[in-house]
């Protein structure tokens, strides 16, 4: 008798609203059609077991990385399962199968997001799995692809929901894993210039400069440094006066930015 083995991946890389910055989201779909050598046989899983055996593992995986686990998201779960019912109820695979991307489908289910990543598999085997089976395959093979990993050990995600739905067509199983940080653990801050020149600093890779007498609010999503440069630190990324690392609420005060840069810690008033 010849039993039959197959599983699919696809990430997707995170979704970030930022007034400035990039993504990179896939447009990639495939049809699914049953093989002649399907079999009949398969047994009838807990698919919602499959799902919380997935998150399990997934936070196994983390702490071995020495990551924070994840917390399972009723509505980040929502949007999972609404996407991997859609792709088993049509056998159409991709990210944007149903013509949305993830962050799309993440705010229609009411998620208000500053992360959202998405990884999705499909799996079939002609005799069938458990459930812990199934989870298995799913999370190594995640695992095991770079790109779905990144999205499993991302440090700045918090939040997790885990589908799993089945094609009766076909015979496979379709698997959506969502990643999230909510708009509301976003980090925001402020730089106030109150000396008599221009202040350049850096945050992440990024450099600002600010006038004389002007505020700028930042709000980050991923955690960062904040580097004060000094004033012959144009030319030289390393060279600064102060690093910080900013905390939500944080407010920043440059009172003087000549030969020495003094920078003043507050808090924003509410």
């Amino acid at each position: 008798m010849r039993f039959t083995t197959s599983i699919l991946l696809l990430a997707c890389l995170s979704w970030t609203p930022t007034t400035q910055g990039q993504v990179r989201e896939e447009e990639q779909d495939e049809r699914v059609r049953p093989s002649a050598q399907r079999s009949s046989g398969e047994q009838s899983l807990d698919l919602s077991r499959v799902a919380e055996l997935i998150v399990q593992q997934t936070n196994d995986f983390r702490r071995k990385q020495d990551l924070a686990p994840v917390k399972a998201d009723p509505k980040l779960r929502e949007t999972a399962q609404y996407f991997a019912d859609y792709m088993a109820r049509t056998d159409t695979y991709g990210h944007t199968a149903d013509g949305q991307r993830p962050s799309q489908r993440a705010s229609e289910h009411g998620y208000e997001y500053c992360i959202v990543s998405e990884n999705i598999a499909y799996a079939y085997r002609s005799r069938g799995f458990t459930e812990q089976q199934l989870a298995e395959q799913f999370v190594q093979g995640w695992i095991d692809s770079p790109e779905h990993r990144e999205n499993m050990v991302d440090p700045a995600v918090s939040e997790i929901g885990v589908a799993v739905a089945h094609s009766e067509e076909s015979g496979h199983y379709y698997a959506v894993q969502m990643f999230g940080r909510p708009r509301s653990a976003s980090i925001q801050f402020e730089v106030a210039n109150e000396s008599e020149q221009e202040i350049r600093y850096r945050i992440g890779e990024r450099s600002y400069s600010l006038p004389p007498r002007f505020n700028r609010t930042h709000r980050q999503c991923r955690p960062g440094k904040l580097s004060f440069l000094t004033s012959d630190a144009a030319a030289d990324a390393d060279k600064s006066a102060k690093t910080v690392d900013p905390d939500s609420g944080d407010r920043f005060i440059v009172r003087q930015a000549q030969k020495e840069i003094q920078v003043e810690e507050t808090q924003l008033q509410e």
